[in-house]
């Protein structure tokens, strides 16, 4: 993988690797935890999912998206989840692979130009980060939210086990981060146009603040995450019911 893209072909992903493809021309990417035998689990809006089904179990205990027809089980997901297993094509699409970077130095993350491509938090063992895809894929991940708790989101936390704690302010998603980041960055250098009238100058240091901003939100130098094993996430969360606690796990180790 290189500087300024993360492109791979499909014979160099390994199980476990965070992935990832672009759509609407590049507009927006969604990624997913590849588990092998090509197949992914991916968070999706539940709205999307439920749009795309046409064929649903007798047992009513999961759906099943029947376009595909290499794989029976492509698509499968419980209800109310957007915790989706599809396989390799499905989950391309038209668009190419993409594979993100964990443990990046602070040098390369800043270099990158686009968010949601790379981090510095450290990945967890491929066997790790399995068995957390799977346990999801049967247990969901709560509500889609676009800055909170998207697709990226989820394979971040797949790949690291990290939560954040404060659920007010942006999510782990390197897009979100982005997304804010862009306009803070030039409302920030707004003020320099007095002292640096040049554009180039201009430009130069709105890039500066917008990657800087990027940086700051990365869960790889966040003080405010915790280790959640993915058992108890669902009480992290608030999603049965009990109060929020924190697990004993040191994030330092992690990192």
């Amino acid at each position: 993988m290189g500087l300024l893209s993360n492109r791979v072909e499909r014979s160099e992903i390994k199980p476990g690797d965070h992935i990832y493809t672009y759509r609407a021309v590049f507009t927006y990417s969604h990624h997913g935890i590849y588990v092998g035998g090509s197949k992914v689990v991916h968070f999706r809006p539940e709205r999307d999912v439920n749009s795309s089904i046409v064929e649903a179990s007798s047992d009513a205990t999961l759906s099943v998206l029947s376009s595909c027809s290499v794989f029976p089980d492509c698509g499968f997901r419980h209800p109310s989840s957007g915790v989706t297993l599809t396989c390799l094509d499905c989950f391309l699409g038209k668009g190419s692979l993409y594979c993100f970077e964990y443990g990046v130095q602070p040098s390369v993350f800043l270099a990158k130009v686009r968010g949601g491509t790379c981090t510095t938090a450290a990945s967890d063992p491929p066997e790790v980060v399995i068995h957390r895809a799977m346990h999801l894929l049967q247990n969901g991940f709560g509500n889609y939210d676009v800055f909170q708790n998207n697709c990226e989101d989820f394979a971040l936390y797949c790949k690291t086990g990290l939560l954040i704690m404060d659920r007010l302010g942006v999510g782990r998603s390197g897009q979100a981060s982005s997304a804010i980041g862009a306009p803070l960055a030039a409302i920030l250098s707004s003020p320099l146009k007095l002292l640096m009238p040049s554009p180039i100058g201009m430009a130069t240091v709105t890039a500066g603040m917008y990657c800087m901003s990027r940086y700051a939100t990365d869960i790889g130098i966040r003080s405010d995450v915790i280790k959640v094993a993915v058992e108890d996430l669902a009480v992290n969360l608030g999603w049965a019911g009990g109060p929020v606690e924190e697990v004993a796990e040191d994030t330092s180790s992690a990192r």
